[in-house]
C-alpha cells in the first residue's frame, strides 16, 4: 500500500509539475499578445509610465484614428485581395503538382521533385534582386499581379512537399472505385485526393496565409504606388523619425493580427490533424 501510494504521488507530482511548465509557457506566448492590446487603448503619455497592465481609462479612439490616420481601408482590402488571391493559387498548383509527384509515373519526375525542394533551402532575399529585374522585364513590376505571382513562387515548394507526403500516404482503394465509375485524372484530383486532403490543406492555408498577411520587404522592393500596397506597410505610418506614436500602432497591430487569428480558429482541428498525423478526414 505504501509503495502504491508513493508511486501515485510521484505520479500526480510529476503530471503537476508539466503542467505548471506548460502553463508557463502558453503565458509567455500569450503576454506579449494580451500587452499589444492593452496598450492599444492607453495614451501616448501612459504607455510607458503606467505600471499597470491594464489601462486605467480605454481609449477607443486610437483605433479610430489607426483606421484613419493609417489608410488602413485600402491596404486592408490590399491584404484579404493579395491573401486570398496567393493562398488559391498555391492551392491549386502545388495540390496538382503534388498528386502528379505522387500518382503518376512520367520521365524526370523525381528531378524535378528535387528541383522544388532544393528551392526550399534558397533564402527569400537572396532572390529579390532576380524577381526584381524579373518583373521589369515582364513589366509586372508595381503591379498587384507581379506581387501575386512572386508569393505564390514563394510558397510552393513547401506546400508540394507536405500535400505529396499526405498523398503518398492516401489508399489507393478510393482512386480505383473513382476509375471504376469513368472517373478522369482531374476528377481523381476534385472528387477523390482534394476532399480527403482536408488535415494537409488547411495547414496549407494557414501557413501561407501567415505568410502573405504578414510580408513587408517584397511589397517595398514590387510596388512604388502607396495604394497598392498591402496592409504591413501602413503600419509604417506610425514611426516617425524621431516619435513613434505606440499606442496607434499597437492598435494597428490588434487590427492586422484580429483576421489571421480567426482564419487559424475556424481550421484548428484541420491544422492538428495534418501536424501531427496526416491522417484522412473520415
Amino acid at each position: 500500500m505504501r509503495v502504491s501510494a508513493y508511486y501515485t504521488t510521484k505520479k500526480v507530482t510529476i503530471n503537476l509539475l508539466i503542467h505548471l511548465f506548460l502553463l508557463s509557457v502558453v503565458l509567455t506566448c500569450l503576454y506579449p499578445l494580451l500587452w499589444m492590446v492593452l496598450a492599444s487603448f492607453k495614451t501616448q503619455e501612459t504607455i510607458f509610465s503606467d505600471i499597470w497592465l491594464i489601462p486605467r481609462q480605454f481609449h477607443f479612439e486610437n483605433y479610430v484614428f489607426a483606421w484613419k490616420e493609417g489608410g488602413f481601408g485600402r491596404n486592408f482590402l490590399n491584404s484579404i485581395f493579395y491573401t486570398t488571391s496567393v493562398v488559391v493559387g498555391i492551392v491549386l498548383v502545388s495540390s496538382l503538382a503534388a498528386y502528379a509527384f505522387a500518382r503518376m509515373r512520367f520521365p524526370g519526375r523525381n528531378v524535378l521533385f528535387i528541383i522544388f525542394m532544393a528551392a526550399i533551402m534558397i533564402p527569400i532575399p537572396g532572390s529579390f534582386v532576380a524577381l526584381y529585374v524579373l518583373l521589369n522585364k515582364l513589366h509586372l513590376r508595381n503591379t498587384s499581379l507581379g506581387y501575386i505571382l512572386c508569393m505564390i513562387n514563394v510558397g510552393l515548394s513547401t506546400s508540394i512537399y507536405l500535400l505529396k507526403t499526405f498523398f503518398d500516404k492516401m489508399p489507393q482503394e478510393f482512386e480505383d472505385a473513382a476509375r471504376i465509375d469513368g472517373c478522369s485524372k482531374i476528377g481523381l484530383w476534385w472528387h477523390v485526393a482534394l476532399p480527403l486532403a482536408k488535415p494537409a490543406l488547411a495547414v496549407v492555408v494557414v501557413f501561407n496565409a501567415l505568410n502573405v498577411w504578414n510580408e513587408y520587404i517584397l511589397a517595398l522592393i514590387i510596388f512604388d504606388s502607396r495604394k497598392l500596397m498591402p496592409l504591413q506597410v501602413a503600419l509604417k505610418s506610425f514611426q516617425g523619425e524621431f516619435v513613434t506614436n505606440y499606442p496607434l500602432l499597437m492598435a494597428g497591430l490588434t487590427i492586422t493580427a484580429i483576421p489571421i487569428i480567426i482564419v487559424y480558429l475556424l481550421m484548428q482541428k484541420y491544422i492538428i490533424k495534418g501536424v501531427t498525423q496526416g491522417a484522412l478526414v473520415e
